[in-house]
């Protein structure tokens, strides 16, 4: 393994007796993960209809290793019903270690594509508001679409500059996940192109950027709120030295103990100027020491402040009134045994959507969504969207065609094509239904005569090897 030299001396030093170990792990192949996303079902219920072998990551609750020289969970029909994200073992840990309540209001900053949003959004279940972020518009759209595939409803998707976002919400949110970009040295043996990526842009470019990002954050987060920080580099300018650079700026914030596990490696206080000893309570994770790739972590709080009449983004309410709602858009909901507040709906250009509560006027900022959308109002009809179907559950909806995933009309369905389901239906029924594989919804499809007119998503449809 060719590394380059500057690297080398780095890793000797930050490892000293283990290097030989670290080289050691570039003959060992790659590991693969799996994180069952809770939002839809169970960890013990996804176990029992897996249909491949799986072993348990032991740091992560809903996380396991696959073989991922064998094995294509990315095509299976569980995949398009939102059962599990594949991710990184290593990646995981970050989103598991910031702890989430209900009804936090939670951001994460350097979002896309959305693995560590959709584990923030799971465990919000449906409440407070889960704000994820990523300054490129493209890389937002492939967000956007993990995000509803995973069913979560509560979510504002912007495509911003961090600190663009400060004015909207000062002081508004509980958590902040901020995984941010990175020279990628942890990453150099899933992936060699990285090396090349490191020779153009090392550890100075991204800590630069890093820094900027994490003071950004700081003005968003609530007093007594948490930030987790992570990178998967080992850089120290970009790992210990940007946490240093935060509590010299924000000395109101603090370094908190991160749950631990045994191939953890403590912060390495002694590669920053003011050796702080707070930093051994960050966390190293080197791929020679457990079956991931490496990365950092740091979990920060914010002091708690003295009662204050100071008005933050928090008070300045985006309510779109309780305006009588379209007749057909009622009529649907009226089946969908959901309880619904009519003040958290918002109608714009005849897409409806289902808005988080206790949001700031979001006027002069780029999202591609506010809040779950709901569906379309069409020459009097309202049409449901596939975000709708991803965020219902089987029991919600009255009219439904669940096929088993042996059925071949699964497959069909997630190609687009239209199914015929005279065995499944009487011929008097007609309207909107959600097809399901195995009680997990997929998408809708409107029925007439016996046979299913497709409404998968175009750009979601299976596509063929």
């Amino acid at each position: 393994m060719n590394l380059p030299s500057a690297f080398e001396e780095k890793m000797k030093y930050l490892l000293g007796a283990e290097y030989n170990n670290y080289l050691d792990c570039f003959d060992e192949p790659r590991h693969y993960g799996l994180r069952v996303n809770t939002a839809k079902i169970s960890v013990e219920d996804f176990l029992k209809i897996s249909p491949w072998p799986l072993k348990k990551i032991p740091w992560i609750h809903n996380g396991f290793y696959y073989d991922g020289e064998n094995c294509q969970p990315a095509k299976h029909p569980y995949y398009f019903a939102g059962l599990y994200y594949l991710q990184e073992p290593s990646a995981m840990t970050p989103a598991d270690r910031l702890p989430i309540e209900p009804g936090d209001k939670v951001l994460d900053v350097c979002a896309a594509p959305g693995g560590k949003a959709t584990e923030l959004g799971a465990r919000l279940n449906g409440t407070g508001v889960l704000a994820a972020n990523d300054l490129s518009n493209s890389r937002a759209k492939g967000l956007l679409k993990n995000i509803e595939l995973m069913g979560i409803g509560n979510v504002l998707v912007l495509s911003e500059e961090p600190g663009k976002l400060i004015p909207y919400f000062t002081e508004y949110f509980d958590k902040i996940l901020i995984d941010a970009p990175c020279s990628g040295e942890g990453m150099f043996r899933k992936d060699r192109k990285m090396i090349r990526a490191w020779e153009e842009h090392g550890p100075d470019y991204f800590a630069k950027i890093q820094k900027s990002i994490i003071t950004q954050a700081a003005q968003m987060l609530k007093p007594g709120g948490m930030i987790l920080y992570s990178t998967c580099t080992f850089s120290p300018e970009e790992n210990e030295q940007t946490i240093e650079y935060l509590l010299e700026q924000y000395p109101d914030f603090d370094v908190c103990e991160i749950e631990g596990y045994e191939g953890f490696a403590f912060g390495m206080p002694e590669v920053t100027a003011s050796k702080d000893k707070r930093l051994s309570r960050t966390v190293r994770i080197f791929p020679h020491r457990m079956k991931g790739e490496g990365h950092f972590l740091a979990l920060l709080q914010k002091h708690a402040a003295a009662d204050s009449d100071t008005l933050t983004a928090s008070d300045v309410k985006n309510t779109t009134g309780r305006k009588k709602l379209p007749e057909d858009l009622t009529d649907f909901l009226a089946d969908i045994r959901r309880e619904f507040d009519p003040g958290r709906f918002d109608i714009r250009a005849d897409k409806v959507y289902y808005m988080p509560e206790d949001l700031p006027a979001l006027n002069g900022i780029r999202f591609l969504r506010t809040g779950l959308f709901l569906g379309e109002l069409k020459k009097k009809r309202f049409e449901p969207s596939q975000a709708f179907a991803m965020n219902l559950k089987k029991e919600e909806y009255p009219r439904i065609i669940d096929l088993p995933v042996s059925d071949e009309r699964v497959i069909k369905y997630l190609k687009g094509e239209t199914l015929d389901v005279e065995d499944l239906v009487s011929p008097k029924e007609k309207g909107w239904y959600l097809v399901c594989v195995d009680g997990y919804p997929l998408g809708f499809g409107k029925l007439a005569g016996q046979v299913l007119k497709n409404k998968y998503l175009p750009g979601w449809r299976w596509q063929s090897a």
